[in-house]
């Protein structure tokens, strides 16, 4: 048994501030939706966001591609055959049918109570990765995520507007679909987090397309088509990549914490917007939030472990869990990406249920 160096804090740190930034740019999709969009019909709105990032993160992968070092050109990250299935499901229930019961749900149901529904997703997340995948949870996580869901809850009420309508099962039933999605993307986080969303947003931006075209409607002028495609780029594409690599380090419930602070960052840009003095619930709320970020950040999780042997592929530098040989002629730079063998080691520090700590307890 060996006693591992712990990890830096700032490493910590850098794994919560990459999901909030997540949750930074995805919040700010909807106030930019409503200045930009107008009257577009939601198929076309989900479908341009989505095809978007696609084609943005595509550009992006491009340029990487074509700026790596030339050992690592020989090592590109492809997911596996056995993991595919995991990314299909991931696109089919977030990237298709996510959007599309949200449009369902969103013609019968005001925006104020769909808006407080959506809260679901991080509680949904949670449970899927606490009972199903047996994602530690401990008394400061558990209520964290009460904390940021109960802001969420606050940021998002309207008195006198509610009730169980079809509308709000559809809602629900999309929350449900993202959570889904969360947890079957943790099975292949390791791999490139560009790639991952790239491939959710070409898929899920032609089929919502597809459905808009389909129904009738048209694409809007050139310059809002444009507009729509850069917001889904930020607010869609590289808030989903980040979200994956806040995955691979943080865990699906945890991340899912982090991202749930979201609607506080799209209520924030949309006082900027449009100002004016933001009402107590935000206030509260800002402070409900607050509170479960830190009570996540505080988290001390440590115990003595077992690391079965494996072998995977991810950007990693040469720490306490990757101490293997090269199999190429390595400059030495660090990070750098390419298929390796973890050997089984049995240690204690404190930890994350990141990709190299998914075991049982």
């Amino acid at each position: 048994m060996q006693t591992a160096s712990n990890p830096r804090p700032a490493r910590r740190l850098n794994a919560a501030f990459t999901a909030l930034l997540a949750a930074a740019l995805f919040g700010a999709t909807t106030p930019l939706a409503k200045a930009l969009l107008g009257s577009i019909s939601p198929f076309m709105v989900a479908g341009l966001f989505y095809l978007g990032s696609g084609v943005g993160l595509a550009v992006v992968m491009a340029i990487q591609r074509a700026r790596r070092r030339a050992n690592e050109a020989a090592h590109r990250d492809r997911i596996a055959r056995p993991e595919i299935p995991w990314l299909a499901g991931a696109i089919a229930a977030g990237g298709v049918a996510g959007p599309a019961l949200l449009m369902l749900g969103l013609t019968t149901t005001p925006a104020a109570t769909a808006s407080l529904l959506l809260n679901l997703e991080g509680v949904f997340t949670a449970v899927i990765a606490w009972l199903v995948f047996r994602e530690n949870v401990d008394l400061s996580v558990f209520l964290g995520m009460v904390a940021i869901v109960a802001g969420g809850l606050l940021l998002s009420w309207q008195p006198g507007v509610g009730g169980v309508t079809t509308g709000a099962l559809f809602v629900a039933a999309a929350c449900a679909c993202w959570a889904i999605d969360n947890n079957l993307t943790r099975k292949v986080s390791t791999h490139d987090a560009t790639m991952i969303a790239c491939v959710k947003g070409l898929v899920a931006g032609s089929v919502n397309l597809a459905i808009s075209l389909g129904s009738g409607a048209h694409l809007p002028e050139a310059g809002t088509t444009l507009a729509a495609m850069v917001t889904g780029f930020a607010g869609y594409g590289v808030s989903l990549a980040l979200f994956v690599v806040a995955l691979r380090h943080l865990g699906t419930a945890r991340t899912g914490a982090y991202f749930s602070v979201a609607p506080l960052f799209g209520v924030a840009l949309a006082l900027i917007l449009w100002p004016q003095m933001p009402p107590w619930p935000f206030w509260a709320a800002a402070l409900l939030m607050g509170l479960g970020v830190w009570l996540h950040l505080r988290e001390r999780h440590e115990h003595a472990h077992t690391h079965e042997p494996m072998r995977h592929s991810h950007r990693h530098r040469h720490d306490e869990h990757h101490r293997h040989t090269h199999d190429f002629d390595w400059d030495g730079n660090e990070p750098h990406t390419h298929p390796h063998q973890h050997d089984a080691i049995a240690h204690t520090h404190a930890h994350y249920p990141d990709i190299h700590h998914r075991h049982s307890h």
